[in-house]
């Protein structure tokens, strides 16, 4: 007996199966959450070194492209080959080649400038720790001497969760130190960056065979949108795909590019003004400049407050740091980041700042990141459904048209809606005939 979708009395079985099963699925995600969320996380584990050659793919493959297709293919059509088959397939060796030998150059510039630069101030820092410390507690004591009833209140506040820090701290390193724990910890460290080294290298082993046959992938991945949906979605859905990949690459890129090179002249000024630690100055500015809008001032408060506590009898160093990151940032937020970025995600200040709000509030540093080109895209799926809407009903889908009509029978709508032109006409004339009979009577 062979079953007919067709068949009513089958799309009702199918309906109640569906039904029944997500009342099951919603009964564990509400009560049985946890289970869920542990076994989900044990999934993403295994699937780890995946998702880093995914991740590592992505993020190689626009200069991948550049590369094969400004100076690789160009080169390689001048050698002759037997078939065109060889051509591409050597044309695309030698690109991921280069590709990942560059990627390598560039993780070890960032290893060696770490290890030259940032762990010797790091080490530094933590050594004269004290020493920061008794000095601005001195300058700050100074400060308060016409105020002592606020240095004193002060003084008890530092002292009191200083207490409760020093207390915490003794509390958990009696904790690891009884019963083996020290080397029970040493042996989950070890064992936590071998398994971490272990899936980045397998990570880029399958960034490697993405690259390679990145579009037999993404025709692999067509095939089957077309195989279990319409034409029409599947050609949704792509398009969607499209826009959400410029989308993020254009947002990545433009904003890695403006943070180094902000970090770069973060790094040349804090030298020639002779700032402490320049080097891990200048990479969390760098770094945190990644971040939309808040970036600035969450990388400029902690480097502030860094440079105050090493040369606190100068706090002149401080302002003048802090005068050079605001001249750094306005020149970042108003010449370089346009100029790279451009029009990338095509939103305003607001709902920038909303999308780091909800994105990193709900997702933490991650969210701060990504939030941004995530609501990008909603924000361009929720527009195109609109302006659809609006063009179905052959209204304009311009904002500023809108803002000065309270609704249709207004004589806003007269501009830009044809078909309402001849009834708001006969309203006029209406009106013009009643008021015409009331001058008639009053005289």
């Amino acid at each position: 007996m062979k079953l007919h979708l067709n068949n009513r009395y089958v799309r009702w079985g199918i309906t109640a199966f569906c039904v029944v099963a997500a009342s099951i699925l919603f009964y564990y995600l509400m009560f049985h959450g946890a289970n869920i969320k542990e076994g989900f996380s044990r999934i993403v584990n295994i699937l780890m070194p995946v998702i880093y050659g995914f991740v590592i793919a992505y993020v190689l493959t626009p200069a991948m492209n550049q590369l094969e297709y400004r100076f690789i293919k160009p080169l390689m059509q001048k050698i002759p080959m037997k078939t065109e088959k060889r051509r591409r397939s050597l044309t695309r060796g030698v690109s991921v080649l280069i590709t990942m030998f560059f990627f390598f150059v560039v993780i070890y510039v960032l290893i060696s400038m770490f290890v030259s630069q940032i762990v010797p101030s790091i080490t530094n820092l933590v050594s004269n720790y004290d020493t920061y410390i008794e000095n601005a507690t001195n300058v700050i004591n100074k400060l308060l001497e016409d105020n002592p009833d606020v240095g004193n209140y002060l003084i008890k506040l530092v002292n009191q969760y200083s207490g409760n820090f020093e207390d915490w701290l003794n509390d958990k390193l009696l904790s690891i130190s009884t019963g083996g724990e020290i080397l029970k910890k040493i042996s989950l460290g070890v064992y936590n960056v071998i398994s971490v080294l272990l899936d980045w290298i397998i990570g880029i082993i399958i960034s490697i065979y993405l690259l390679t046959s990145k579009e037999k992938f993404a025709g692999q991945a067509k095939k089957m949108l077309y195989a279990f949906s319409d034409r029409e979605t599947a050609n949704s859905i792509i398009q969607t795909s499209r826009f959400t990949h410029k989308t993020f690459v254009g947002f990545f890129s433009g904003k890695v590019i403006d943070s180094v090179i902000i970090g770069l002249i973060c790094f040349i000024g804090t030298t020639l003004m002779n700032t402490p630690y320049a080097a891990l100055v200048s990479v969390i500015i760098g770094v945190t400049n990644i971040i939309p809008f808040f970036g600035p001032a969450i990388g400029a408060v902690p480097t502030a407050i860094l440079i105050f506590l090493v040369d606190p009898m100068h706090p002149l160093t401080t302002l003048y740091f802090v005068i050079f990151i605001i001249v750094l940032q306005q020149f970042d937020g108003n010449i370089l980041g346009p100029k790279i970025l451009g029009e990338s995600t095509g939103l305003t200040g607001f709902w920038v700042i909303f999308a780091i709000t909800l994105f990193g509030g709900a997702f933490g540093v991650l969210g701060l990141i990504v939030g941004v080109p995530i609501f990008a895209v909603i924000y361009a799926g929720i527009r195109h459904w609109i302006n659809h809407s609006l063009q179905k009903k052959n209204l304009p889908t311009e904002t500023k048209k809108y803002m000065t009509v309270a609704s249709i029978e207004e004589d806003g709508f007269t501009e830009f809606v044809p078909e309402y032109q001849q009834k708001i006409d006969l309203q006029r004339q209406e009106k013009a005939r009643q008021k015409t009979g009331r001058e008639k009577k009053e005289k």
